[in-house]
C-alpha cells in the first residue's frame, strides 16, 4: 500500500461539506460513480492537478441542485497513484478504446439495442452526458477482464470543454484532465486542501498571476 510508487498524482474531488468532513475524519471513503453518462467509466473521480476546477464544479453543481446534491460546496484532495492506468493520452490506450467501440456496436446490432449517444445538458453544448463513452470503456474494461489480463486501477483522460478563450483558439475555458479511480487502493490518502502562505512562493510553480 505505502511501497514506492511511480507515478503519484495529486486529485481534487467536488463534493458537498458533509461528505468531504466525514471522508477528512476517516469516517467514510469517496463511494464509486456508477452513473451510466459517466465519460470515463465507473469510478472515483478527481481534477488532476486542478483545485480551482473542482471549486468551480461543486459551486455549480450546487447552483443547479442536480445529483449528486450539495448544499455546502466543499473541495478535497487525494494523494493518487494511477497503477495500470488506461491513459487516453497514450496513443496504445487510444486503439484500445476504439477496439472496445467496435466490441459495443457488434453486440448493440447482435442484440438490435440502439448505440449510446453522447450528448449534452438541456441549454448546453458541451457533451456532458457520455452514455457512448461510458459504455465503450465498460466494454474494454470487460474485454480486459475476458482476456485474462490485469485490471485497470485507473483511467485518465483529457475533456475539451467550455468556450472559446479567444476567436477561433484552439483552447477552451474548461479544458482539462480527470483521473477515475477503479481501484480505491490507489488512493493513498486524502487531505484538506490549504492556502497558500503570503510572502513564499509556491514550490515548482511560478504563477506570474498568483498572490504572494
Amino acid at each position: 500500500m505505502y511501497g514506492t510508487p511511480s507515478n503519484l498524482f495529486l486529485g481534487f474531488h467536488g463534493c458537498d461539506r458533509a461528505v468531504g468532513e466525514k471522508i477528512l475524519a476517516g469516517k467514510s471513503g469517496l463511494k464509486e460513480s456508477r452513473n451510466k453518462y459517466d465519460w470515463l467509466g465507473f469510478g472515483r473521480y478527481f481534477w488532476e492537478g486542478d483545485y480551482g476546477r473542482a471549486v468551480e464544479w461543486s459551486n455549480w453543481l450546487a447552483k443547479r441542485k442536480i445529483p449528486p446534491r450539495i448544499e455546502e460546496p466543499f473541495v478535497i484532495g487525494a494523494i493518487i497513484d494511477l497503477g495500470h492506468c488506461l491513459n487516453l493520452l497514450e496513443t496504445e490506450n487510444l486503439r484500445a478504446l476504439q477496439d472496445g467501440y467496435e466490441e459495443l456496436v457488434g453486440l448493440c446490432r447482435e442484440a438490435g439495442k440502439p448505440i449510446p449517444e453522447n450528448k449534452p445538458l438541456r441549454g448546453g453544448s458541451d457533451l456532458l452526458l457520455r452514455h457512448l463513452d461510458c459504455a465503450v470503456l465498460e466494454t474494454v474494461h470487460r474485454l480486459v477482464e475476458e482476456a485474462g489480463r490485469p485490471a485497470y486501477d485507473s483511467v485518465r483522460g483529457v475533456f475539451w470543454g467550455g468556450k472559446e478563450l479567444y476567436p477561433h483558439a484552439g483552447f477552451r475555458s474548461h479544458n482539462h484532465i480527470q483521473i477515475c479511480v477503479r481501484n480505491p487502493n490507489c488512493i493513498k490518502g486524502y487531505f484538506r486542501p490549504l492556502k497558500p502562505s503570503r510572502g513564499y512562493r509556491v514550490p515548482s510553480k511560478i504563477n506570474q498571476y498568483a498572490e504572494v
